[in-house]
């Protein structure tokens, strides 16, 4: 079944109901299910039949995240600073013993800084989180200049705080802190910039993210709908209750703001969620089509398959593929290497290498989603809109060989290793060099992008020469150098093709050759 064929029996649809997809906050999953268009069942059969990767989405090819909450007021370690703020010695080394910062690092801090957590918890962090410089227009427009084609705004973390006017929780940004509904307010500005707009939802690990002990204020039952209503037994399963809620907060989400994506994080992956899954995939896309949009689940599990292949795009944090996948994928990775939220003592990344994982994971069938951390006044730090700005400016001269364009018979070349997978970007031998080499293919144009300049000023690129498996048939008719309008001079040999003589070198980052076929 085409797009257009369910998008007329949703139509269809829609005059022969009421009220089509309406439901009542009490209404069960499975009734609220049933209420909506159901060109998807709730079940993988029926999604895996009819769901198929839409093209827009591979063709952005860069995309924005945005972690923004009230963890960026204390703005120490982590957005996981309101979980290890009540990691005492014992639950931390039980827990968190293989992390960096030490044991107990955060949990000291606020007690020295904030007082006792009994007196003052992570709810006392909401009020001072005020966003009075939250400006959507300026945000957006920085994200149109830095070449992002959408923008994925966390709109539910594992915290609890809602950075939209939740229906569900009276903790949201439009009843406390700000006292805005910033995630609309960003909905509304990228609409009208002309960008995608998606959400993110890590609300399922609110179940657990909260340790519960006596001399915590998390087992405050005055709290509890922020803090959750777990008890205080690590291994308790997920709650009925909490799964209705979880329910109730995402199709929430889902039909108040209309997000063209749906970024998934962990813990919906585990089995309590599992009846949970189809029925959200479901009742998403059918959502869709009656918006009349093909819509995008991201799923941050590649290796876990808590949906399976071919009903969502698979995400993978901090890390990349080591080869070509022909189904559509995503990195996602923050400017910061410490922190996705602001923290004080950040350590970015260079623009330089930020340009080179676009490039490299675009050659492989992905996408790249660029995460920023927003003070919490509502400004975004210099150093990160400068990253944007230096992209932008790079996506301007070489954007023809990024956006629209497709993998090509390999992703490259060159003496640089990296291993794929779930948080390995720090796995990777050394910077890239001019002999590391990606493409990409547009049309009747190939593109061979070198990650540095040849310090010579000529490259041979090995994949084309005359007897390789991937240059069989290729007539090459020019090569020129984007940023360029000289045509350049070329000889296509046994050992590759040779350009002697590469000109001006164009740009600060990666530099792209366009090869006419």
């Amino acid at each position: 079944m085409t797009l257009i064929e369910k998008i007329l029996i949703c139509l269809l649809g829609g005059f022969l109901l009421l009220s089509c997809g309406s439901k009542s906050k009490k209404m069960d999953v499975e009734e609220s299910v049933k209420d909506t268009l159901t060109v998807y069942e709730p079940n993988w059969e029926s999604i895996k039949k009819n769901y198929k990767d839409p093209e827009w989405f591979n063709d952005q090819k860069f995309g924005i995240f945005i972690h923004w909450g009230a963890y960026s007021v204390p703005a120490y370690g982590s957005e996981w600073y309101p979980r290890r703020m009540y990691m005492d010695t014992a639950t931390f080394s039980a827990q968190l013993k293989h992390q960096k910062d030490g044991p107990n690092e955060t949990y000291l801090y606020h007690k020295k800084k904030y007082g006792d957590q009994k007196k003052f918890g992570y709810k006392d962090f909401i009020p001072m989180f005020k966003a009075e410089k939250f400006d959507p227009v300026e945000w957006i427009s920085l994200f149109k200049k830095s070449g992002a084609r959408y923008v994925v705004p966390v709109a539910d973390h594992h915290d609890g705080f809602a950075m939209f006017a939740s229906k569900t929780s009276r903790w949201n940004v439009a009843n406390m802190g700000p006292k805005r509904d910033v995630l609309g307010e960003l909905f509304e500005e990228g609409h009208k910039q002309g960008l995608i707009m998606g959400a993110s939802s890590h609300y399922a690990f609110n179940w657990s993210f909260y340790n519960k002990k006596d001399h915590f204020d998390t087992v405050d039952p005055e709290y509890a709908d922020l803090y959750s209503k777990k008890g205080k037994d690590l291994t308790e399963p997920v709650s009925e209750e909490f799964k209705q809620l979880w329910w109730d907060r995402t199709t929430d989400l889902i039909d108040n703001y209309k997000p063209e994506i749906l970024w998934f994080d962990f813990y919906l992956d585990i089995p309590d969620f599992e009846e949970y899954r189809p029925k959200i995939a479901a009742y998403y896309y059918n959502k869709g089509l009656e918006w009349g949009k093909e819509v995008v689940i991201n799923d941050k599990n590649l290796y876990h398959e808590a949906f399976p292949e071919g009903t969502v795009i698979y995400d993978l944090e901090r890390g990349k593929l080591p080869g070509i996948r022909q189904l559509s994928w995503q990195t996602d990775t923050s400017i910061g290497k410490k922190s996705w939220g602001y923290v004080t003592n950040e350590e970015a990344k260079t623009p330089n290498s930020l340009v080179d994982d676009l490039v490299d994971i675009v050659s492989k069938n992905g996408n790249l989603l660029l995460n920023v951390g927003p003070k919490p006044d509502g400004t975004i730090p210099e150093d990160q809109k400068e990253t944007l700005l230096k992209i932008g400016a790079w996506l301007d001269t070489n954007g023809e060989a990024i956006y629209n364009s497709e993998y090509w018979k390999t992703f490259g070349e060159g003496p640089t290793e990296e291993e794929g997978g779930y948080m390995s970007e720090h796995s990777k031998k050394g910077d890239f060099t001019a002999k590391d080499i990606r493409f990409t293919k547009r049309g009747d144009k190939l593109y061979a992008i070198m990650l540095d300049w040849p310090s010579d000023g000529k490259i041979n690129i090995k994949s084309l020469a005359k007897d390789s498996e991937f240059a069989e048939g290729l007539i090459i008719k020019s090569v020129r150098l984007l940023g360029s309008d000289n045509k350049l001079s070329f000889n296509q040999t046994e050992t590759g093709l040779m350009v002697t003589e590469l000109g001006e070198k164009v740009g600060e980052f990666a530099h792209a050759l366009e090869i006419s076929l």
